[in-house]
């Protein structure tokens, strides 16, 4: 199957999981870290659909562009642009920062890198 293919269906299987979460999952394990933690697979996955060669440190760059976005968090960039009433904005890029979000991007990219390995031919 062509790979760009393959990571769109991922892309949307995952995307779709997000959403059912998002929605429906309202526990204090599934939601909070499950999800946290395959967002980063997520965007793992959309990236390759553009870039189907694999790239050896992707999964790094992932994880420190989450960690960019949890840190906007933290300096409450949804406020500081005026967008703490929109729900999407609030939702997309979040509006608290916590550690275990960080931790659990390092799971998710930690399990690419390990994909990544046992692929490599």
């Amino acid at each position: 199957m062509n790979r760009r293919i393959l990571f769109l269906l991922l892309t949307l299987l995952l995307f779709g999981i997000e959403v059912f979460i998002a929605l429906f999952v309202k526990d204090n394990f599934v939601r909070p870290y499950v999800g946290d933690m395959l967002v980063v697979i997520l965007i793992y996955c959309f990236i390759r659909i553009f870039i189907p060669r694999r790239v050896q440190l992707l999964p790094l760059y992932v994880f420190l562009f989450a960690c960019v976005v949890e840190w906007m968090q933290y300096l409450n960039i949804v406020g500081l642009m005026g967008l703490s009433e929109n729900k999407a904005a609030s939702t997309v890029i979040g509006t608290s920062f916590d550690w275990m979000d960080i931790i659990c991007y390092a799971v998710g990219c930690l399990l690419i890198f390990g994909v990544q390995k046992m692929t490599t031919k």
